[in-house]
């Protein structure tokens, strides 16, 4: 009986998997067929032919990445292959003599700023995770909130939050959770304040990523949106408006889960994992030096991103510090490097690619010029970008909706291009709704202590608070700013 029943399983598995790529086949066939439809109801005899190879690329991707017929990396690469043998080939026929010129800039977003600054968080952050680091500075100022359950929530969240800020969300989480499992098992099977933790360090990780260029690949991908726009936002700029908003909203969605799931003041205490070197380990000395060399590299990397503006060196080039300094320490070897999340930075490449020829194709500043003409009230359209961005980052990655949409509201926002982007950027880490919106939360489901109607609260509370803050704090600085430099 039991080998008949395993049989079953098996086959049901292998008919599930075969259904799985059928629907998969059939999507891919699906975004092919309505990318050239739209595009084909978009044409207008004025557009040339590079701006309709982009259009269909840019329906194309959007489809692939709402449907994920493919995953979201293979979409990033096959924008980037795609427009590149498409325009070479265009402007051979239009400008042979130059043809080099003119594609060697969608070559180079692999090597754009945006993708050094990337890797250079990617290494600290392993290094940090390979010494034990992130466990024992997260231990050192947990100690500091005291035993009530508010304050231990507290401080699990503000620590989740400042981590997510130089390690990636989904990192920082996996370590979180981690650490503090153990006390959760002792708590009872439905205890509220188990899911308070579990969807508040979930919660965090994602807004906390809002704080620094590198906690968030959105934060990334709207700044070299900016860039290549005559805006120049480094490290310390994006800290000024991603920082505060982090941490305003990260004790927001604190407040909002202790008043939902904390109601009683009983003391209680975290017992931790002890992960501190001990003098009588065999690797004392050794494992000391190698925590040293991480902490040295973190801050003075940190200081050189922070101070940019005194020093000249750009945030980019900062980042070859802790990619050549961990490697030539040893502290990463080549093991380390092949687990980092390349995935990630082909996804990015794909979207810089695609929002470069958005802009050189003439695609973006022709739909200018139509859209001038219109009475169309920015604020609403703000608002409204924001509210969008949240809905697709809860059906599909943040880092592909931010790819899809800065592009496309650097066509509309003709008005100001420096606030739709930040505010995209910003609203793609408040998403927080189904346990597949982000790395975190699926991490936190995967515990089993959470049901998915729990994420519900928490992700209406950060997905309709999280985009209006922003855009209220976003208009307010760029105020500010304007008024200074008038003045």
């Amino acid at each position: 009986m039991a080998d008949s029943r395993t049989a079953s399983f098996k086959i049901l598995s292998e008919i599930q998997k075969v259904v799985d790529i059928q629907s998969k086949i059939i999507y891919f066939l699906l975004s092919i067929i309505a990318a050239g439809a739209l595009t084909y109801l978009l044409f207008e005899p004025a557009m040339d032919r590079a701006q309709l190879t982009v259009l269909f690329v840019l329906i194309l991707a959007i489809g692939l990445w709402v449907s994920e017929a493919i995953p979201p990396f293979a979409v990033g690469l096959m924008v980037f292959g795609g427009l590149i043998f498409s325009m070479t080939k265009y402007y051979f026929e239009i400008d042979p003599e130059n043809v080099e010129s003119h594609y060697i800039e969608y070559i180079n977003s692999w090597s754009s700023s945006v993708i050094w600054l990337m890797l250079g968080g990617f290494f600290i952050a392993e290094a940090m995770s390979k010494t034990n680091l992130d466990r024992t500075v997260f231990q050192m100022s947990l100690s500091r909130f005291g035993n009530k359950p508010k304050f231990i929530l507290l401080g699990l969240m503000l620590t989740t939050a400042v981590f997510s800020m130089i390690m990636s969300n989904t990192a920082t989480t996996a370590m979180m959770i981690a650490s503090v499992l153990p006390f959760i098992n002792t708590l009872e099977s439905n205890s509220s304040f188990s899911k308070a933790i579990l969807i508040g360090i979930s919660g965090a990780a994602s807004i906390g990523g809002m704080g620094t260029l590198i906690g968030s690949p959105p934060n990334a991908i709207a700044v070299e949106a900016l860039n290549n726009h005559g805006y120049e936002i480094g490290f310390l700029e994006w800290m000024m408006v991603g920082f505060p908003i982090a941490i305003i909203l990260t004790l927001l969605f604190w407040f909002a889960l202790s008043r939902k799931y904390i109601p009683k003041e009983k003391p209680m205490n975290i017992e931790l994992e002890d992960v501190s070197l001990k003098p009588s380990d065999p690797n004392y000395r050794f494992e000391r030096i190698k925590r040293r060399v991480v902490l040295s590299v973190l801050g003075l990397t940190l200081l050189l991103w922070l101070t940019e503006k005194i020093h000249g060196i750009p945030a980019s080039m900062v980042s070859f510090l802790p990619i050549i300094l961990l490697t030539m320490s040893g502290i990463i070897n080549g093991d380390d490097v092949r687990k980092l999340p390349w995935d990630t930075l082909m996804l990015v490449a794909g979207g810089l690619t695609l929002g470069l020829a958005i802009k050189d194709t003439g695609l973006a500043s022709y739909y200018v010029e139509k859209l001038a003409g219109f009475d169309l009230n920015f604020y609403l359209i703000v608002i409204g970008f924001a509210f969008l961005t949240v809905i697709m980052s809860n059906i599909m990655s943040n880092t592909a909706t931010a790819t899809i949409l800065i592009p496309i509201s650097l066509i509309l926002a003709f008005a100001n291009p420096i606030i739709l982007p930040l505010v995209i950027g910003l609203s793609a880490s408040t998403a927080l709704f189904l346990p597949i919106s982000t790395p975190p939360n699926a991490i936190a489901f995967s515990t089993g202590k959470l049901e998915q109607r729990d994420f519900r609260f928490g992700g209406t509370f950060a997905g309709l608070l999280g985009p209006i803050m922003i855009t209220m704090f976003v208009f307010g600085l760029v105020w500010v700013f304007n008024l200074a430099s008038a003045g």
